[in-house]
């Protein structure tokens, strides 16, 4: 190797291959080069090399005589990411059939109390029936999976809790926290409110409509359709302090202005009730004044929050 050779300045995050000697170093003249982008860059002495790419773990690596250095933990967080997914998923997975499995000697009394409401107030020589072959055996067991997986709900919100919260701040920890519990509280409510005060009126309503001669006698698996739809309905029409407090809190609307937009909520309230419950007064009346009263205490959780985050901010600027 020549003396002059000697003297040149290695290059730094290159591996030469062999028999090759050592070139000046490097300065990629394009700033901002993104990992495994190539660059035009110079030497020490002002001549363009080219062939110049950058990687995560080394600046720049010269493809003109040397050899290439690849991070091989380039692509370790989308896999790690992947592998935590499908381990909370199992986790969930696992959860949920762990209290089926509990549930499935239960399943034909269980079925009996969610068929309280009907049974009640079906006339003397009625009953339920089972059209399909295998309703008898499958529709309690299918109420027992769904039952499950409304109990497990706080456990697979907590695994979706464990995959998303490393990613996120301190500040939106604190803040998504009580959302998930405020909302699977408030879905509780809304079944428990549809199974002990709408469905016996519902029932009570629509059996006293049957016309003369004609025998209510209603499917069990059409019945647990309705049911489970009726839940659904209640739970999620539960959940307006949450929508309520999420569209404050991300700025797409002040609480002033859903406060300005109350008559048209309770008109709104009244058209749900209308169209879950039955056609009578005191059923709509009975979801309408809920969703109203939960539509304010939404909005005076907003006006608090946003309070509080004010003084935050104000705190802040001026330290």
């Amino acid at each position: 190797m020549a003396s002059g050779d000697a003297h040149r300045p290695a290059v730094t995050g290159v591996e030469p291959t062999a028999g090759l000697r050592s070139t000046p170093s490097i300065r990629c003249s394009t700033p901002g080069a993104y990992p495994g982008s190539v660059a035009e860059t110079s030497d020490d002495f002002g001549q363009p090399t080219t062939g110049c790419r950058t990687t995560l773990a080394l600046p720049v690596t010269c493809g003109s005589g040397s050899k290439l250095v690849s991070d091989p933990d380039r692509e370790q967080p989308f896999i790690s990411h992947l592998l935590e997914l499908r381990s909370r998923l199992l986790h969930i997975v696992a959860g949920v059939l762990a209290i089926f499995l509990v549930l499935t000697p239960f399943s034909n009394p269980i079925y009996t109390l969610l068929a309280g409401p009907l049974l009640r107030h079906m006339p003397a020589q009625s009953s339920m029936i089972a059209i399909d072959v295998l309703s008898p055996f499958l529709t309690p067991l299918k109420l027992s999976l769904m039952l499950a997986v409304f109990i497990a709900i706080p456990w697979i919100l907590y695994q979706i809790w464990g995959f998303v919260a490393p990613g996120l701040y301190q500040r939106e920890k604190r803040l998504v926290l009580p959302i998930l519990a405020s909302s699977t509280l408030l879905f509780y409510c809304g079944m428990a409110f549809a199974y002990f005060l709408i469905m016996p009126l519902f029932f009570a309503f629509i059996t006293s409509t049957a016309p003369q001669g004609v025998a209510v006698m209603t499917d069990i698996n059409h019945y647990l359709d309705f049911v489970l739809r009726m839940f659904f309905a209640f739970g999620m029409a539960f959940e307006v302090p949450v929508a309520t407090v999420i569209l404050a809190l991300a700025g797409l609307i002040t609480p002033e202005a859903m406060a300005a937009k109350r008559p048209y909520v309770i008109v709104g309230a009244f058209v749900i009730g209308m169209l879950l419950t039955p056609p009578d007064v005191i059923s709509q009346t009975l979801l309408a004044l809920p969703m109203w009263l939960l539509f304010e205490v939404g909005v005076f959780i907003s006006r608090l929050l946003l309070r509080q985050r004010s003084v935050e901010q104000a705190a802040k600027a001026s330290e």
